[in-house]
């Protein structure tokens, strides 16, 4: 089965060596720089134990991410450099069936592992509310995203939890019991849950309203590359999800000058 059937079948699919090996080394010191400069509080976009959503707390000092990887002010082109990578672009444009010229650029954040507290977030559907009915429900399923996300692995990553195929059928009644805005102590009491268990250099790409949780273990080291890209057709119908995260830095000249040439004037937030 191949990549496309494989991602509409479970709702995800398990992609490998998507970080050019000669990058990967850049790659990983890049990511070490980022995650200190967030814990010791020079960068200050970063997500913070107890939200799960925008807004953070900026208040808790503890961290589960990092957001805005390539914002100019960051200067680590490094992260530009991987998220235009030609194998990278070739999977997301044979997961969304567009072009190249179509594609516009949208997030990417680092998930990390917080230092002091281990923390869970609650089953959830990025952009469907959990308190809607079942027939809602699969009026919003049906609706095509013209979007994908991802997970990128740098070290051995077994915080995501999801429920296969539930992208595009609504929770069962137990199903929605366990997902009305409490934290499960085990993840896995969710019925038809598995952990997706990621090897360093890996990539889940998965629907993001597939049912799903992250659970953080502060003693487990993370370096998850986490993004998004869209096709220009949804036109505005991805802005309530993408720019609740504070992307406008991306339509500036001083970002779109770190894009390659060959890109700068096409592959960019549009929307």
């Amino acid at each position: 089965m191949g990549l496309k059937s494989l991602y509409e079948t479970q709702g995800y699919v398990v992609v490998p060596n998507l970080i050019p090996s000669e990058d990967r080394a850049g790659l990983e010191k890049a990511v070490e720089r980022v995650v200190r400069q967030t814990r010791d509080g020079s960068w200050p976009h970063r997500r913070t134990v107890g939200r799960q959503f925008p807004p953070y707390d900026n208040d808790n000092p503890d961290s589960w991410g990092v957001q805005h990887l390539m914002h100019p002010d960051l200067k680590e082109p490094t992260f530009v450099k991987w998220y235009t990578s030609s194998a990278f672009l070739q999977a997301v444009m044979e997961l969304l069936e567009c072009k190249e010229s179509d594609l516009q650029m949208e997030l990417l954040n680092l998930l990390i592992n917080p230092v002091s507290h281990d923390f869970a977030l609650r089953w959830h559907r990025d952009d469907i509310s959990e308190d809607v009915s079942p027939e809602e429900e699969q009026r919003a399923l049906n609706n095509w995203q013209y979007g994908v996300q991802w997970n990128t692995a740098l070290y051995t990553d077994s915080c995501l939890f999801v429920v296969p195929r539930s992208h595009k059928i609504p929770r069962t009644e137990e199903q929605r019991k366990l997902s009305s805005g409490q934290i499960l102590e085990n993840a896995l009491d969710m019925p038809g849950s598995i952990c997706l268990v990621l090897q360093p250099g890996e990539t889940v790409f998965y629907n993001n309203n597939i049912l799903h949780c992250g659970a953080y273990n502060s003693k487990q080291p993370r370096a998850t590359l986490h993004g998004c890209m869209g096709d220009i057709k949804a036109g505005v119908t991805r802005a309530r999800n993408i720019l609740q995260h504070g992307l406008e830095w991306m339509k500036g000249d001083a970002f779109r000058q770190t894009l390659p040439p060959e890109l700068a004037t096409s592959f960019s937030l549009k929307n």
